[in-house]
C-alpha cells in the first residue's frame, strides 16, 4: 500500500509488481520480477523511501481516494450546499483540502532542501486563501484538489531517507519530523470526506487509523493542558480512561471517533444521562 498513488497518478505499486511477473514468462524470483519492472519504467519511476512512514502513508493515499469518490459523487450545484462545519460550504471544504496539500508539500520542500518553507504565511494567509478558492468555477476547484494531492504524493516520494527525520514547523507552532505530514495528510482527507455530507461515513474508516485518530484527540487534549475524565467504552474491546475516569461514554470505535472529532453524537450514549462536554480536536 505505501507505493499505491493517488486516485487518478497512474499504476499502483500492486498492478506494477503484478504486471512485472505477469512479464518475466520464466518463472523468476519476485525480486527479479520488480528488477525487470524498474528497469523498464527507467529513471522517472518514483518510490517510497525504505524510510518513509509506510503506513500512515497507506492512510493518506486512500483516503485521498476515498476523498475523490465522494467528490466525485457531488454535482457541480450540489458543492454550493453546507458542509457539516458551521459556516462552510462544501466549496470550502474542497478548497481547504486542496490547499493543505499544497502547504504540506511546503513541509516536505523544507525537509528535503533545508530552506525554510512554512505552511502558510499567516492564519490570515491560510484562511484568506480558502475563502477565494471557494470561489472557483467547479472546474478548477476539482482540479485543485486533483492536481494539489499529485503533487504532495510527487514530493513524499522523492524525499530521501534521511529527510524524512527532518524538522519542520506546522501551521500550530509544533516543531515536528517530516514524516508527520503523511498522518496530518490522513486525518484529512478522512475527517474531510465526512465533513462533505455526501455520504461518507466514519463506519468507513479503516480499524486502525479509528485507533490512531483517538489517540490523536487525548494527545491533542494533552499539549493543550486540557483536563478530562472520562472512561470510553467500545463493546468488545479494551476501554480507555481518560485523566481519573469520570463518566462511561459507551458506542462503536467508529462512534466514538466521530464524536471526539466534534462531528455528531450518534450511537454514542453516557451512564450519567447527558453526554460529557468535552474539549475541541483542533
Amino acid at each position: 500500500m505505501s507505493d499505491a498513488g493517488v486516485s487518478g497518478t497512474g499504476t499502483t505499486g500492486t498492478d506494477a509488481t503484478n504486471a512485472g511477473v505477469s512479464g518475466t514468462g520464466t518463472g523468476g524470483t519476485l525480486q527479479d520480477a520488480r528488477a525487470a519492472l524498474r528497469e523498464r519504467q527507467g529513471p522517472g519511476a518514483r518510490y517510497d523511501s525504505p524510510q518513509a512512514p509506510a503506513r500512515e502513508l497507506a492512510w493518506a493515499r486512500l483516503g485521498t481516494a476515498y476523498i475523490a469518490r465522494c467528490l466525485d459523487d457531488l454535482t457541480d450545484s450540489q458543492l454550493d450546499g453546507p458542509s457539516l462545519l458551521p459556516g462552510w460550504t462544501r466549496r470550502h471544504v474542497v478548497a481547504h483540502v486542496g490547499y493543505n496539500a499544497r502547504a504540506l508539500s511546503r513541509l516536505v520542500e523544507w525537509a528535503g532542501t533545508g530552506t525554510e518553507t512554512p505552511m502558510y504565511a499567516s492564519p490570515e494567509q491560510r484562511d484568506a486563501e480558502i475563502l477565494r478558492g471557494a470561489t472557483l468555477p467547479a472546474r478548477a476547484l476539482r482540479s485543485l484538489f486533483v492536481h494539489s494531492a499529485a503533487h504532495l504524493d510527487v514530493e513524499w516520494r522523492d524525499l530521501p531517507g534521511p529527510a524524512w527525520d527532518a524538522r519542520v514547523r506546522t501551521a500550530q507552532g509544533r516543531v515536528v519530523p517530516a514524516r508527520e505530514t503523511a498522518w496530518m495528510r490522513a486525518r484529512e482527507v478522512w475527517t474531510h470526506a465526512v465533513d462533505l455530507d455526501g455520504g461518507a461515513s466514519v463506519r468507513d474508516f479503516p480499524p486502525d487509523l479509528l485507533d490512531a485518530l483517538l489517540a490523536d484527540v487525548l494527545r491533542a487534549w494533552e499539549r493543550r493542558g486540557e483536563r478530562v475524565d472520562l472512561t470510553l467504552a467500545p463493546p468488545g474491546a479494551e476501554r480507555v480512561v481518560v485523566g481519573t475516569g469520570g463518566p462511561t461514554v459507551t458506542g462503536a470505535p467508529s462512534a466514538l471517533v466521530r464524536w471526539l472529532t466534534g462531528r455528531g453524537a450518534h450511537g454514542v450514549t453516557s451512564d450519567s444521562g447527558g453526554l460529557p462536554v468535552v474539549p475541541r480536536w483542533f
